[in-house]
């Protein structure tokens, strides 16, 4: 089977002959240190651990850093699977192009759909959040309740994010830097805080210490109770989420068929050794008891770094908040990027209207596709925020489906595109078949296990219809998406999409 996509109007040679569709954006600014960074920054790493680490110790205790080990395993799997298609296909709309070029123009819509919702709806939990912790920094932290103060301030960070994507991927990528470089300072500082602390347990400086103990990653102890484990894997899974970030900027890197590939499978395993160590550290420091500090402790689940701030860091307690305010900007940033370009590729491939694939001729970005990103993600965030902030709170939860959607979408894509070389050697029989075949299998199942967990009236903060309100707005916006392709079915502009493509051709191959 030929794995190269051909265009009338030119492009990058392709790995197997063919071309990448030139599409106007700035080839070969980033490198791969500049991919691992992009896909480190998109998961906001210090913002996840902080806002799920007490979710998963309450439902798994002193287990949780094997849980975290367990979350990441369909993850890598699914980076392999990431890796091999863009090895063969290196356009920036990554699960958009390689669900059409496998199964048809149908699941490619709907890949692209699944990439963009997920975008749209964690950029207004994003702007939430960066509005919340600005205002902790400033007096008493009081203002971080006023509801209108925090939208407005989360609206001005999407729309300024939006417009430093829109000058250009080099501007983006300093930003970008700037973010990271704090983050990570504060949160190296925080962590030696932790060390120290730990450290001085002996002497009688700190009350709190737990030893390490290699029971916290013994599965035997862990399975003792399935649900739990299952829970707990469910919540690991998407902290991880985001290092895809380096795929959609691959017609902007260096050896685009390679380098996004390798960025993406280093920031995971990078990933994973800052949230499993930082995580032992934590629950070192603070044990997972239920009272004062404790990871256990109900009050603290919500953010258990700034439950901690003063007792680690004292007088210095805010720099843990400036870690966090900027790996929620840094993840705004490199949120807007990647769907942005899934819809400048569907623009492109006529899936959805010409202007979403034009680019910006003197800035070489998807102008109109970054605009129209961060405009939906503004109209979400704004009308979810006053209509009902437990609605909003239980969409963001939805996001899980959105993931699982596109992601195990991709392991199957990688599976049956690559089907017919599986046999060459024993490295295309793993990174191209069975590492990614089982990868979206786990993640089919996540995305059903998620499902019916939030069908429970019980789950979340709202129910509609007697049903969770996280299931409704779940399922409501991925049917969205499917009413949107019906309409670009028979759209003049858009109809040659569904009509010209089929699995296994391409309508640019003409």
């Amino acid at each position: 089977m030929s794995t190269d996509i051909t265009t009338a109007g030119g492009g990058r040679p392709g790995p197997s002959g063919g071309a990448v569709p030139a599409k106007g954006l700035r080839a070969g600014i980033l490198d791969l240190g500049d991919s691992v960074m992009l896909g480190l920054a998109s998961t906001a790493p210090v913002y996840s651990l902080a806002a799920t680490l007490g979710l998963i110790v309450a439902v798994n205790g002193n287990y949780t850093p094997l849980i975290l080990v367990l979350g990441f395993i369909p993850v890598l799997f699914i980076a392999y699977a990431f890796r091999e298609l863009n090895s063969a296909m290196p356009d920036c709309g990554t699960t958009f192009i390689w669900a059409r070029r496998t199964f048809g123009p149908w699941a490619g819509w709907l890949g692209g759909w699944g990439v963009a919702l997920a975008g749209i709806v964690v950029l207004a939990n994003l702007a939430q959040v960066a509005g919340q912790y600005l205002w902790l920094l400033v007096g008493d932290g009081s203002l971080a309740e006023n509801t209108l103060l925090v939208t407005a301030t989360g609206v001005a960070f999407i729309a300024l994010m939006t417009l430093v994507n829109f000058r250009g991927i080099r501007l983006g990528e300093h930003v970008q830097r700037v973010l990271t470089y704090i983050q990570y300072i504060s949160l190296g500082i925080f962590a030696l805080a932790l060390i120290i602390g730990i450290a001085g347990a002996g002497s009688g400086e700190a009350t709190t210490i737990q030893a390490f103990d290699l029971e916290w990653f013994n599965p035997a102890g862990a399975f003792a109770d399935p649900g739990a484990v299952v829970h707990g894997a469910l919540l690991a899974l998407f902290i991880y989420w985001g290092w895809d970030t380096c795929l959609a900027v691959n017609e902007e890197t260096e050896n685009p068929a390679k380098t996004p590939g390798r960025g993406a499978v280093i920031s995971a395993f990078v990933l994973l050794a800052i949230y499993v160590s930082v995580a032992l550290l934590v629950m070192m420091y603070a044990t997972v008891g239920t009272e004062g500090i404790g990871l256990g402790n109900s009050e603290n689940q919500d953010d258990v770094f700034v439950a901690m701030k003063d007792v680690v860091l004292g007088p210095w307690g805010w720099l843990i908040v400036v870690a966090v305010l900027a790996s929620v900007l840094s993840s705004t940033q490199t949120t807007i990027l990647p769907t942005a370009r899934g819809t400048l590729s569907m623009g492109v491939h006529g899936a959805l209207p010409a202007r979403f694939g034009k680019v910006h001729p003197r800035n070489q970005t998807p102008g109109f596709s970054t605009q129209v990103m961060g405009a939906a993600a503004i109209c979400y965030y704004v009308a979810m925020s006053f209509l009902s902030e437990n609605l909003l709170s239980d969409s963001i939860s939805s996001i899980s489906l959105f993931i699982a959607f596109y992601f195990s979408l991709t392991g199957f894509a990688c599976f049956w595109f690559f089907r017919r070389t599986l046999r060459d050697s024993a490295r295309n029989l793993w990174f191209r078949g069975i590492l990614p075949l089982l990868g979206a299998l786990m993640l089919t199942a996540a995305f059903f296990i998620s499902a019916v967990q939030m069908w429970d009236p019980a789950y979340g903060n709202t129910r509609i219809f007697g049903v969770g309100g996280a299931f409704v707005s779940g399922v409501a916006l991925l049917a969205l998406g499917v009413v949107l392709a019906v309409v670009c079915r028979f759209l003049p502009s858009t109809r040659g999409y569904f009509l010209a493509s089929r699995p296994g051709t391409s309508t640019l191959e003409a």
